[in-house]
């Protein structure tokens, strides 16, 4: 190692002397977007520009260190490198299927001038549609940890910008309502990414990619009115624990024109990794579950006269999925622990047994013998150490049994981890988020994730985690939704990766989860809210008893996609996408509106031939609160040419399925 080190240094150093100012420019592969990193009295600052405005102005990097100085001040550049990377990769599953990964990359090797004189790189990538970053830590002559007491990575946005936020550090973790502020109104740290609209009229995201044990990055407005990173801290009030080498997770901001191109964006994808190991085993999924039932009342959790995951309630779903035609059904409240006063057995809770009315043995085969997937389900309540002492038998017991899909949930305000109070976004949280994400890899098992870490594209290195919640999904029906939820996440959560949003609701006039949804706008999720599990979440008879034309287009509807377009969009107001199947030449189309109802006009001219269009409407007298199951089913023939006109109805929406002719 210590070879390695010194030949590192003999190339850092070389025969050229250091530089104490520096001014230079990273140009995007269009040569629209422009990074200019300067060093200058001894600190770096960098800004960005596209089509010559403004994006981000001055703005300095930086970390802070826990006993000793900050890497900061004093420091002058001792090489630059410069290269340009493009290719074009395929995904297991996802929004794409090609994805091009294209930058123009320069990596600034810096020392401090005295003192210690410590060694760090800051690597700038630009891309066409946004400028990423980040801090590369090698071995040091004189250390080989430290201790992160927070970074210093401005993002000195104009002020005067609007900006889409969550909060962070609060109990529910990401689940919370988006608010529409100025940025100077911005109190306390708000969540990534961070969506921001600017006075110029560029649409932005702030975020980061390839997090890996680190704290998430947070935002806040510091003293000078401009962004400034807030590593989630661990409970000692450090940031991370590292040995090096380290690198941090990208920091990344992503620019578009408008909101529709923000969406498109994937360069979180692109700042990760590659596969390392064999993936193909890894299948996305549809599936249905016992878990609805519960949320009305009908069935509980907890063992008992109305438990709902016994071996008969099981095997009934599991018929139903094979009448219905959906490969996968996920089962709740399988295990011991759900008795009483379930948040508080998390200590206790039993990964490994189920309960006396439940035979998992019996209920794997069965689902075998009927070609169902069973999908798992693991409710830690944040007790991670109760978890991890158990998590490798569990795996290991569903992969024995056939069970390759597993939803592991996180619904405690904290995680526990031997009496400590952590973040679910902290250090602690990351580590143990990737440890059973690497765990359930070695057993070939595919991950949905709630109470998740956030999406920081690590699906491409890790493709078996096909979804995760990390927003307000409809578990949060019956008061507080609103239906302009929908039209926010896709330029906001939706940024970071797929969301099980659990959609596919009919039984909407439920006067214990009352939804605030029109019939139609149920289907357009799985549509509009890309899911790599994606879940038919309401009871079997409601799709085959009470609107089963409408579950034609849930059993039509693909969960991987080919290629995605959007067509019309305006944060918070409605949003229009188009998807074509992986696997085939059809086209799906999903909208949804906010409260305020609305006509849209789809163009078709993505077409290639004759295609007869599907099309699951609201009625002319929808309506979210007043008339919830109002819906047309219809169709017609269309090619390239022709526009569809729908009208969306208050708190509605519409799905097309376009069948090649």
């Amino acid at each position: 190692m210590f070879k390695a080190i010194a030949r590192f240094f003999k190339w850092l150093f070389g025969s050229k002397k250091p530089l104490l100012e520096y001014d230079g420019k990273i140009l995007s592969p269009d040569g629209r977007t422009e990074c200019m990193v300067r060093l200058l009295n001894g600190q770096v600052v960098y800004s960005v520009q596209k089509d010559g405005k403004s994006i981000v102005r001055e703005s300095h990097v930086g970390m802070e260190l826990r006993g000793d100085e900050p890497l900061l001040n004093g420091l002058m550049l001792v090489r630059a490198v410069s290269k340009t990377f493009d290719e074009t990769w395929e995904t297991v599953c996802g929004e794409e299927q090609y994805v091009r990964n294209n930058y123009n990359e320069t990596a600034f090797y810096l020392s401090e001038s005295g003192g210690k004189k410590r060694l760090f790189t800051l690597r700038f990538r630009v891309f066409d549609n946004g400028v990423a970053f980040r801090y590369e830590l090698p071995p040091q002559p004189e250390f080989q940890k430290l201790i992160v007491e927070n970074e210093l990575s401005e993002f000195n946005v104009d002020s005067n910008s609007y900006a889409w936020h969550i909060p962070a550090y609060q109990p529910d973790r990401y689940e919370y309502n988006y608010t529409r502020d100025s940025i100077y109104e911005l109190t306390g740290s708000v969540h990534t990414p961070l969506t921001i609209e600017t006075p110029t009229g560029f649409f932005l995201s702030i975020h980061e990619a390839a997090l890996y044990n680190y704290g998430s990055m947070t935002l806040k407005v510091d003293g000078n009115g401009a962004l400034i990173s807030d590593i989630t801290p661990l409970s000692d009030g450090a940031r991370a624990y590292v040995e090096l080498p380290f690198d941090t997770p990208w920091r990344v901001i992503m620019i578009a024109d408008n909101p529709l191109e923000l969406t498109m964006n994937r360069m979180i994808f692109n700042l990760n990794d590659p596969p390392k190991q064999d993936f193909s085993w890894v299948k996305p999924l549809k599936f249905m579950g016992i878990w609805w039932a519960m949320y009305v009342g009908e069935w509980t959790w907890a063992e008992g006269e109305r438990h709902g995951a016994t071996t008969e309630h099981t095997k009934e779903y599991i018929d139903a999925c094979v009448r219905l035609g959906i490969p996968g059904l996920l089962v709740e409240g399988w295990n011991n622990g759900w008795n009483g006063d379930w948040l508080a057995n998390g200590p206790t809770n039993d990964f490994v047994h189920p309960s006396a009315d439940f035979n998992l043995e019996e209920v794997a085969k069965y689902a075998e013998a009927k070609g169902v997937s069973l999908v798992g389900h693991h409710e830690t309540v944040g007790y991670i150490d109760n978890y991890e002492r158990q998590i490798d038998e569990a795996y290991k017991e569903y992969a024995d049994n056939g069970i390759h899909y597993v939803k592991p949930g996180y619904a405690g305000a904290y995680m526990t981890v031997q009496g400590r109070r952590e973040y679910h976004h902290s250090q602690v949280g990351v580590r143990h988020y990737q440890k059973a994400l690497e765990l359930a890899a070695k057993y070939q098992i595919c991950l949905d994730v709630h109470e998740p870490i956030k999406g920081t594209g690590i699906e491409r290195t890790w493709p078996n985690l096909l979804t995760r919640e990390g927003a307000r999904g409809q578990e949060y029906e019956g008061g507080a939704l609103f239906p302009s939820h929908a039209t926010i996440l896709p330029f906001t959560r939706l940024l970071s990766g797929g969301m099980d949003y659990t959609s596919g609701i009919f039984d909407v006039s439920n006067n214990v989860k009352r939804m605030a949804t029109t019939l139609a706008r149920q289907v357009a999720y799985y549509v509009t809210i890309y899911s790599g599990m994606q879940m038919a979440a309401d009871r079997p008879k409601f799709y085959e008893e009470v609107h089963p034309d409408l579950f034609t287009f849930i059993k039509d509807v693909p969960v991987s996609w080919a290629k995605t377009l959007p067509l019309l969009g305006q944060i918070g107001q409605f949003y229009v996408v188009a998807r074509r199947d992986r696997y085939s030449d059809d086209w799906y189309i999903g909208g949804v509106t906010n409260e305020e109802a609305r006509r849209v006009r789809v163009s078709l001219e993505f077409l290639d031939g004759e295609y007869e269009a599907q099309i699951y409407r609201d009625g002319d007298d929808a309506h979210y609160r007043e008339n919830q199951l109002s819906l047309v089913v219809e169709k017609r023939r269309v090619s390239a040419t022709d526009f569809l006109d729908i009208w969306m109805a208050p708190g509605g929406g519409f799905a097309v399925r376009l069948k090649k002719l």
